[in-house]
């Protein structure tokens, strides 16, 4: 089991890095957006340092997710950017959950591995 987590870990981190480089570098093509979707990506250029601060956000969440020893505060870090891409397809994109949906699944599963970690930070 502890090689089927690192394989997912090693995997899921590789994903976040790739679309965070992305979000800097613009190398990918862009899909076909619907005229909705077309207004969201034009709010985001609106706020020029959004896109950028997201994309570093998910290549140090992606980073330190490789890392076992700090793959909790990954989780964490990837967190809100997973829940938003979540509800972006869900909204936007149904079709999309088939991906986002499993990723979602290994982040809220490693944070759940590393329950205790956190504790600290909530009990009172």
């Amino acid at each position: 089991m502890k090689i089927v987590k690192t394989v997912l870990c090693i995997l899921f981190a590789l994903m976040f890095i790739n679309a965070g480089l992305n979000k800097l570098f613009n190398y990918m093509p862009m899909p076909k957006m619907t005229a909705e979707q077309m207004k969201l990506m034009e709010a985001f250029v609106r706020i020029s340092w959004l896109m950028p601060f997201v994309g570093i956000v998910e290549i140090i969440g992606g980073l330190l997710f490789i890392l076992p020893k700090y793959r909790a505060l990954g989780a964490i870090v990837i967190f809100p950017v997973m829940a938003g891409i979540i509800i972006h397809n869900a909204i936007y994109e149904p079709a999309g959950l088939a991906i986002a949906l499993p990723f979602f699944l290994i982040n809220l599963w490693i944070i759940g591995d590393n329950w205790g970690k956190y504790k600290p930070m909530i009990d009172a």
